[in-house]
Order: C-alpha cells, then sequence, then structure tokens
C-alpha cells in the first residue's frame, strides 16, 4: 500500500455551507477510517484549507475516493490535488 496527502481548498463560508451536508461526510470518513483507508483528514485552522492522508493501491483510487465525498459534490471543497507521498520519517 502507498500512502497519499490530499491538499485543497474550502469555499467562503464553509462552515455554514457544510452543516446539511455534514453528518453524511463525517459518516463516510467514519467508514473510510475504519476500512484502513483514511489515516487522517481535517481542515486547516479557519478552515480555508483541507489536508489529509490515505492508504490505497493508486492515486486513481483516492481521487475517486475525494471525488465522490459530498463536500466535493457540493462545492464545499473547491480545489482538490492528491500526491503520491514518501514518508521519511
Amino acid at each position: 500500500m502507498a500512502r497519499f496527502v490530499l491538499w485543497g481548498t474550502y469555499c467562503e463560508d464553509a462552515l455554514v455551507k457544510r452543516a446539511p451536508y455534514r453528518d453524511e461526510h463525517l459518516a463516510r470518513l467514519k467508514d473510510l477510517k475504519a476500512q484502513g483507508t483514511l489515516v487522517t483528514l481535517g481542515p486547516t485552522e479557519g478552515s480555508t484549507h483541507i489536508f489529509g492522508i490515505f492508504e490505497a493501491d493508486n492515486i486513481a483510487f483516492v481521487r475517486k475516493l475525494v471525488e465522490d465525498d459530498i463536500y466535493w459534490k457540493q462545492g464545499i471543497w473547491t480545489a482538490l490535488e492528491v500526491y503520491q507521498w514518501v514518508q521519511a520519517f
């Protein structure tokens, strides 16, 4: 398994706009964590950016996971980049 990092941005007023979708989003993240795919994910202070670490076989799988998230589909996340990560320590 490889590790991948997610870096992205939130829309303006993300804390307000995400409210109707938050329960669905968090339930999905909980499932991904239980499956061992999601290592960690969360916003930067002020909820301007998103950061996450995933374990998967390939980058396409991680991109699909991210693009299937309700926050991406509803425009809460406005830009997303996924990179394979080489953990040095």
